[in-house]
């Protein structure tokens, strides 16, 4: 059932891919993890594998991403960011227990014990949404120029000038709406 979320590409923004699990926000919205155990699959697809979640923790998980969803906003429109957001993305933090390990490829990895609860990974997600948020990644946080998706990307491209939060989906979406009503106008 993992195959119906994205690929989470190494490189990508953890915190963004998060907020993205909640699809078309202004438009027909679409929940990437409407139970549980869709959750426990988000998390072990994007390296973070836990045994378990319970529907209270998929609450706190949703807490997070709106939180995180509503700062990235806010930040990428350069607006005072949420105070309730700003604590519910700091309170998931804190109270993470993941540790940050070297891998033998000089690459940065969360390493989650066997004994990890949804709540360290969501201290992980919360980490990764206070780096881009503040500003230390080279980066910079946009929103997808899509109208019904306006969802919060992290732009790390050369020039910083992306407008689709990904070009397979919004992108080629827009793409065809032009190519359609340019069509249109012919005939």
């Amino acid at each position: 059932m993992a195959a119906e979320f994205p690929e989470f590409r190494p490189g990508s923004v953890l915190a963004t891919a998060f907020t993205g699990t909640l699809t078309e926000r202004r438009g027909d919205s679409v929940e990437r993890i409407p139970v549980p155990h869709r959750f426990v699959d988000w998390l072990a697809l994007n390296g973070l594998s836990v045994d378990t979640c319970t529907a209270a923790q998929l609450d706190l998980a949703r807490e997070l991403r709106e939180a995180i969803h509503l700062a990235a906003t806010a930040a990428a429109v350069h607006e005072a960011l949420p105070v309730l957001a700003v604590q519910v993305v700091n309170d998931r933090s804190i109270r993470g227990n993941a540790s940050a390990v070297l891998t033998p490829e000089g690459a940065r990895r969360w390493s989650l014990t066997p004994e990890s609860a949804v709540e360290d990974a969501l201290g992980v997600i919360a980490d990764d949404a206070i780096s881009i948020i503040s500003g230390e990644r080279n980066g910079q946080l946009a929103l997808c120029a899509s109208p019904t998706c306006r969802a919060a990307f992290f732009d790390t491209s050369q020039s910083r000038s992306r407008k689709w939060c990904d070009m397979n989906t919004c992108g080629n979406r827009q793409k065809k709406a032009r190519f359609i009503a340019n069509q249109q106008r012919r005939t």
